[in-house]
């Protein structure tokens, strides 16, 4: 008896992944829930495990993209691992044909293709994961030469940093730049007739499944939301205050650094309750008012943008949402979040100002029809009392789906935002 390992349920809206890897070669012995494989999404990368101890049998190869349902592996329980459905490559005949009326090749012939199998990288080579394919793309340099030094030779990302930059020689002037091949249902952007041809030099890439994801989404939210920016700044002054004076107890007493996300988040969690459209999305010719603010903390990854859910947001309290942020981001920079964390957000919070940023009109994060940008903070002469004084300022944003949002409701939460941004007492006492 063998039980068949198959593609789980992803998430909402994901049907499909790519078989990244294998942790596990084909026939070795798995234990009850080790890890076997690697699918990568749209928006995470995802570990397979084994539902039975055994013998595990591969039944795709790394590199298929396969659907919710498929089967990956088959594991036999306790035996020996049943027939492969993975054909392996056939192999050469070497032996000469010596048919009666055949005559042999007066030329030499060379021994079979040995040099070039011993010079083709195995699968396990080809195969890379997320964050070394990264760096094999940024360095343009050539997967087959890098010997590997994990498992079965499979590429690890020190062996990539040990290896010296080696660009790859671009295409030649005016040659046409190959198309990328997109997964069903991925929309590919397309080249402008118009633009220059790849020159002598330039790099070409296919763009990572991810950055597709990316390309899709936020092109799909300018064609069918009616997006609209509205701005206003604040005065971080108070909130400044009470970090410098709290932080190390905070620290201390909570076991997380205080930041000022967490405030950013308590006062749009509050600002929602006073404006629910903001937390509200269109489905076909219904408006859907959210009871619960699911929030989504954009975080900047090797592998792209991507948006971590802090689930229940309105139940926390700032050290409760400070926890959750650096959890999440810590998730996303190692690469381990899952589809359920990413996916299921009702608004979400942007931070530019964490690269200089001063002032941007973020895009909706669809079906979301409210996104908050943050910016740096400056300090700037500002008038108050009518004393022109310096202050620490922050400029910050509200891109909203007009369809949904009119100008009074989007301008009066960002208002609320600010209201307890400069007077941080009012989140404490909800008021």
């Amino acid at each position: 008896m063998s039980a068949e390992v198959k593609v789980p349920r992803l998430a909402e809206s994901i049907s499909e992944a790519t078989l990244v890897e294998w942790l596990k070669p084909d026939g070795a012995a798995v234990r009850l829930d080790e890890p076997i494989a690697t699918l990568e999404t749209d928006k995470a990368a995802v570990e397979i495990v084994a539902d039975t101890a055994g013998t595990l049998t591969h039944v795709r190869k790394p590199g298929d993209v396969v659907k919710v349902g498929d089967v990956l592996a088959r594991i036999a329980n306790g035996g020996a691992a049943v027939k492969s459905d993975v054909k392996p490559a056939a192999k050469p005949d070497v032996k000469p044909d010596l048919k009666p009326d055949a005559r042999p090749d007066p030329k030499p012939v060379a021994k079979p293709a040995a040099a070039p199998a011993a010079a083709a990288p195995t699968p396990a080579q080809k195969v890379l994961s997320p964050a070394v394919r990264r760096i094999v793309e940024e360095r343009a340099l050539d997967p087959a030469a890098i010997a590997g030094t994990g498992p079965g030779g499979r590429i690890l990302k020190e062996d990539v940093l040990r290896e010296p930059d080696a660009p790859k020689p671009g295409p030649t002037p005016g040659a046409a730049v190959a198309a990328v091949t997109a997964d069903e249902g991925a929309v590919v952007p397309e080249r402008d007739p118009g633009a220059a041809p790849a020159a002598e030099g330039d790099r070409v890439v296919p763009m990572s499944r991810i950055r597709l994801k990316i390309a899709e989404r936020l092109v799909q939210a300018q064609r069918t939301a009616a997006i609209l920016t509205t701005f206003n700044e604040v005065d971080m002054s108070r909130v400044m205050d009470v970090r410098a004076r709290y932080k190390d107890a905070f620290e201390k007493k909570h076991g997380v650094k205080l930041g000022f996300m967490s405030f950013f988040a308590r006062a749009c969690v509050q600002a929602l309750a006073d404006v629910p459209a903001v937390n509200a999305e269109i489905l076909g010719t219904d408006i859907v008012y959210h009871s619960a603010v699911h929030l989504g903390i954009a975080a900047s990854t090797e592998r792209g943008l991507v948006v971590p859910v802090v689930r229940d947001a309105q139940a926390r309290d700032l050290a409760g949402l400070e926890r959750e942020i650096a959890r999440m981001a810590q998730r996303a920079r190692d690469g381990v979040l899952t589809p359920q964390e990413l996916s299921g957000g009702t608004f979400t919070i942007t931070n530019g100002g964490v690269f200089g940023s001063l002032l941007s009109t973020p895009i909706l994060n669809p079906p979301q029809s409210g996104i908050l940008g943050m910016h740096k903070i400056e300090k700037r002469p500002v008038v108050v009392d009518d004393q022109i004084v310096v202050r620490p300022m922050m400029y910050v944003a509200l891109s909203y789906d007009h369809r949904l949002i009119d100008g009074q409701q989007a301008v009066t939460f960002l208002v609320r935002v600010k209201e307890r941004l400069e007077d941080p007492e009012r989140m404490l006492l909800a008021v």
